[in-house]
């Protein structure tokens, strides 16, 4: 264990110091224990293909496809994973999959960007409609989020949601969209993320939803890079009825920016109940998604949360972000 959270706590320092990180090689593997804690794990956040890469995007190039990570769930014995790409709707990608690797669970996210509009209500109510019931999460704008793009240090367009400390008429309709659209063939209704935002800008977005009776809110990797809310700011996400999503991407390679001590406090001091552990994984040169959840979490038991614990932040939790049953109901 030592060597691992050394592992991990070096790259992240690394990071801070603008210093390459130790190969991706050097990290352990999980090991058979870790993989068993995969056992109907939902992730909410892979990044796959079939995706764009190139210039106008900036994204890193995809390690797998949307199949092959079928594939690969499917063996781990996880119960599914949800299609996330910043510039497409993904749920005809899981209405397919879903019928190409019969016995994992996928499902789509529409991420509120430039390419479908950004801020519109005419996106969400198309997602919902898609054939096959596979539309689950609308995302607030990620990659051309304001904050996202003043992160980034470009000057480019990109989607806002907030002036002057109030949300934007804009804002407060597409929110009305997720809260009333009908997913086909489904009674469940559209979870909402918080994408790239400000965290001031979160806590906004949480209100408004809770306020037009959006009940399953997730805040996209609070305490990861672009958004980085304090914890004072997680836990006001919580009272507010929000769950606090975790990535394990955030911990491994070159996008380490915090150690693992750090990780698991913040964890603890919220409350595995509110929290929500997912990959962020699938990018090339990275450790692939399932890896990044079993290895992870590995370390949280060893680090004293028990085994139920973890289920809830990996299996239990994501499974009701999604509006589906219990893992035990389905058997």
């Amino acid at each position: 264990m030592g060597r691992t959270l050394s592992l991990l706590g070096a790259a992240a320092l690394l990071i801070s110091a603008g210093a390459e990180p130790p190969p991706l090689g050097k990290l352990p593997a999980p090991t058979a224990a870790d993989r068993a804690l995969l056992r109907d794990v939902i992730d909410i956040h892979t990044h796959l293909d079939p995706d764009s890469f190139g210039p106008h995007s900036v994204q890193a190039r995809r390690a797998l496809d949307v199949l092959e990570m079928a594939a690969r769930a499917k063996k781990a014995g996880m119960r599914g994973f949800v299609i996330k790409q910043h510039y497409d709707q993904t749920a005809q990608l899981a209405y397919l999959a879903s019928k190409a690797v019969p016995g994992v669970e996928i499902f789509g996210q529409l991420c509120l960007n430039l390419t479908v509009g950004g801020l519109n209500p005419a996106a969400v109510h198309h997602f919902g409609e898609v054939k096959g019931g596979r539309a689950r999460i609308v995302s607030m704008p990620t990659w051309d989020s304001e904050a996202n793009v003043a992160a980034g240090g470009r000057d480019r367009p990109f989607v806002r949601v907030s002036r002057n400390g109030e949300l934007l008429p804009e804002t407060k309709a597409v929110i009305a969209a997720i809260a009333t659209a009908k997913i086909r063939d489904s009674e469940v209704k559209l979870a909402l993320a918080t994408g790239h935002v400000s965290p001031t800008e979160a806590l906004m977005v949480i209100r408004e939803a809770k306020r037009q009776g959006i009940a399953r809110i997730v805040v996209t990797h609070a305490i990861g890079h672009p958004i980085d809310m304090t914890m004072a700011q997680m836990q006001e996400a919580v009272a507010l009825g929000a769950q606090i999503e975790f990535v394990t991407g955030f911990l491994i390679g070159r996008r380490a920016s915090f150690t693992f001590d750090q990780y698991a406090e913040a964890i603890r001091t919220l409350g595995p109940d509110n929290v929500i552990l997912s990959s962020d994984g699938g990018q090339l040169g990275q450790v692939l998604p399932d890896d990044m959840i079993a290895m992870v979490a590995g370390l949280l038991r060893k680090r004293g949360f028990s085994a139920s614990e973890v289920r809830r932040m990996t299996v239990d939790n994501p499974a009701a972000l999604l509006g589906l049953p219990p893992p035990t109901a389905r058997r």
